[in-house]
């Protein structure tokens, strides 16, 4: 079974749900397939949120602790980036690094500049 040490970074977390697929048999999914499940854990996910805000939601259906379903979801997230070799903390340096670049404007503020509002 793997281990996690302790203070694990992402490229831990990355080698850990590798060697985790490994040991259930998963290592031959695709990335599509591994796709198709993150928006399953999403759905759970927000199921979980519902439940939570104390909105409505079905009894026979099973839901999920929202910690357990974040979980699932990082997980997903972490077989996707290793069918891509894609390094997640790089990734995340790399991509704030272009939204330190970009401003974001609420639909009043876009209409105060003249650069016109969403239409709705």
């Amino acid at each position: 079974m793997p281990t996690l040490q302790d203070d694990p970074t992402l490229e831990d977390f990355q080698r850990y749900v590798a060697e985790l697929e490994g040991e259930r048999g998963f290592e031959n999914q695709t990335a599509t397939e591994k796709c198709l499940l993150l928006g399953e854990e999403i759905g759970e996910l927000f199921k979980a949120v519902r439940r939570s805000e104390g909105l409505k939601v079905d009894p026979a259906s099973p839901i999920g602790e929202i910690e357990h379903e974040l979980a699932d979801v990082f997980i997903y997230v972490c077989a996707i980036a290793n069918r891509y070799g894609i390094g997640l903390e790089e990734a995340f340096r790399s991509k704030e690094a272009l939204n330190h670049q970009r401003r974001w404007f609420s639909e009043e503020e876009m209409e105060s500049h003249g650069e016109g509002g969403v239409s709705h």
